[in-house]
């Protein structure tokens, strides 16, 4: 057999993979009497190319799987797409946008098939480039989150959980987003360091002085209900329970005592909105105070704004700072460096806002998933991010799953026009149960892109139908992902899956790093830093971007990454090619076994050295060291 003089990827590459597909390689057997290893992949969103952050991931999944099909094992590397509500309806909104359109122009409908036309072009787009990479995956089963049989699951999910009193509708104060229109959960929430200014504005006291409080946010002073200070700060001790009023609105507010005022903050005296942020509705609950609303969902001062109404929130700032300036209300303005919060989707400024929304009560479902990690029944590699995973649970709050979106899982809940009945079914309601009425509409909201994916790793399989790829594949065997969605996807997925499967999704939890560039940033479009991976796989090879990634991935730390380190794979793959070039070009005719040759001490050493290879391999790879397994290879 000769081989080229020279390793050409492409060619080789695109050889096997459709040897692999020719004779279903990589297509699991469900009635397999092998021992099962099983691995759900984490579903790329449909909103785009794959990343540098995908490879990496879709690559050591990959090695994992080849690796157990080597040891003997029926594998599964099960693949899919998400249908990833909000970020793909903003993809969808933008292009409309640059046709002078918005979503209400087209209407629901119109609109949701705009989107399939968009999924459609870019699932077909991001299944190429997974083709491309080599991944040992049984594309027979590929999943979408909108596929209706996954959408069965989700309706189910939404009724079982309704019933059993987890899921409920209630008021509370949640993160909005005033561009993307909708709520969005802790978790989708970005903080970043903003140079802004603590203003200290004079509040006049009922009876006479003043009481000077520090906010970083002028505008909703405008819905302040009370004036808060620690009841062991000594300073205010005479001043709990009088009444201040407050400036511009001139409405007469208590000051009242709480420990959650922290003392070295500002004067140490804080101004309460309850409707307007997240300490203060909790304060606010506790005191029983009014919640006024004057920031609506466009970002903008709404009527119980008075004279402001119609403002943007940041411009009625301004205009509120000049007027407690010459009403000589404002003693001083600082400096002020603090967090604040961002959407994840669209980078603007989240608004803390109080609404009706579905809500899943978390507790018991937390206290489960911590039990079962505490228990060594899922292991994270490494286990540091065990500290991580803990922490969110000991301060889990309620998941908010509506969102004002038009893409996704719309809610499974219909309400009588005529009576008022809510009726939560799987099924499509045309009738009332209780009154006969048609006159029925279904919940306009959509559930988060989350509430879809956290059934993943069995829904996937067929749930919530007991079919033969769950008895045979389910629990899976490992999970790969990265350290930012331990919160957002892992630890909800153990949630559903003690729920609903009364077991495990996974035993062993993988967390990689993100993917960097030489100067720390995360990828990203904005900042123009993230490069194509098909263009790499034309440059190097899909092997050698692969191979490159892996050598500089330490275990669950970032990635610093560099096309120096993609070079190097593609090098290591033409050292391989040439070394079998040299084998394949002198040996014998003849192959004779290994007992018929007398060995040279030579021979020996060569021998010796690939079992200590391949033993050392074997345990790093049993170990999840995949960046040591590389090297030593």
């Amino acid at each position: 057999m000769n081989l080229p003089t020279k390793y050409e990827p492409k060619q080789v590459e695109e050889k096997w993979r459709k040897y692999w597909e020719e004779k279903k390689i990589f297509v699991a057997n469900a009635d397999s009497d092998k021992p099962k290893y099983s691995i759900v992949l984490p579903p790329p969103n449909v909103t785009g190319i794959l990343t540098i952050g995908h490879v990496l991931n879709h690559a050591i999944q990959d090695v994992l799987i080849r690796f157990k099909k080597m040891q003997g094992y029926e594998v599964l590397l099960l693949p899919g797409t998400d249908h990833a509500g909000i970020a793909t309806q903003n993809v969808v909104e933008r292009k409309l946008r640059e046709e002078g359109k918005t979503r209400f122009d087209l209407g629901r409908e119109a609109f949701v098939k705009e989107v399939w036309k968009w999924e459609k072009e870019y699932h077909d787009r991001i299944v190429t480039q997974m083709k491309k990479l080599g991944l040992a995956c049984d594309w027979t089963r590929e999943r979408f989150t909108l596929d209706p049989a996954y959408a069965r699951a989700v309706k189910h999910t939404f009724v079982k959980l309704y019933e059993k009193k987890y899921i409920y509708k209630g008021e509370y104060i949640i993160n909005y987003c005033p561009r993307c229109k909708t709520v969005i959960s802790n978790e989708e929430v970005e903080y970043e360091e903003e140079n802004s200014s603590l203003w200290y504005i004079n509040y006049p006291l009922k009876d006479g002085g003043y009481i000077t409080v520090a906010t970083t946010r002028p505008e909703t002073m405008l819905g302040d209900t009370a004036i808060a200070v620690n009841p062991h700060d000594k300073r205010y001790k005479n001043y709990i329970g009088k009444v201040a009023i407050l400036p511009i609105m001139n409405r007469e507010i208590p000051i009242i005592a709480d420990k959650q005022v922290d003392k070295d903050f500002g004067t140490g005296a804080v101004k309460i909105t309850p409707a307007h942020d997240y300490n203060d509705f909790q304060i606010g609950i506790k005191h029983k105070l009014d919640r006024i609303i004057v920031i609506d969902k466009n970002g903008k001062i709404n009527k119980n704004g008075g004279k402001y109404e119609g403002l943007d929130r940041f411009e009625a700032r301004k205009e509120i700072v000049r007027d407690l300036t010459s009403l000589n209300l404002l003693e001083k303005i600082e400096p002020h460096i603090h967090s604040v919060g961002h959407c994840s989707r669209c980078h603007t400024t989240i608004e803390p806002y109080i609404s009706t929304q579905w809500f899943v009560k978390m507790a018991d479902l937390a206290a489960k998933a911590k039990k079962v990690v505490k228990e060594g029944k899922i292991k994270f590699f490494l286990p540091r991010w065990e500290k991580v995973y803990y922490h969110w649970l000991d301060n889990i709050v309620d998941w908010v799953i509506s969102r004002q979106l038009w893409w996704g899982h719309r809610i499974p809940v219909f309400y009588c026009k005529d009576c008022g009945e809510i009726i939560v079914s799987e099924e499509d309601v045309k009738k009332c149960p209780k009154c006969g009425s048609t006159n029925i509409v279904q919940e306009e909201d959509v559930l988060d892109t989350w509430f879809s994916s956290w059934l993943w790793p069995f829904a996937t399989m067929g749930w919530p139908d007991q079919t033969e790829d769950l008895k045979k594949f389910f629990p899976t065997d490992t999970l790969v992902t990265a350290w930012d969605i331990i919160f957002l996807w892992v630890a909800r997925m153990i949630m559903s899956s003690l729920e609903f499967m009364d077991d495990v999704p996974f035993t062993d939890v993988y967390i990689t790093g993100l993917v960097r560039d030489e100067k720390r940033r995360r990828f990203s479009k904005s900042l123009g830093n993230s490069p194509d991976p098909m263009n790499l796989i034309e440059k190097y090879g899909a092997d050698g971007l692969r191979i490159g990634l892996l050598l500089i991935t330490p275990e669950g730390k970032d990635v610093i990454y560099s096309e120096k380190s993609i070079e190097t794979g593609r090098n290591f793959l033409n050292k391989l090619w040439n070394a079998s070039r040299f084998i394949l070009s002198n040996r014998e005719e003849q192959k004779p076994g290994i007992e018929d040759i007398a060995l040279k001490r030579i021979d020996r050493w060569i021998i010796s050295r690939i079992t200590n290879t391949i033993i050392e391999v074997d345990n790093a790879l049993n170990n999840f060291r995949i960046n040591e397994a590389v090297k030593i290879i």
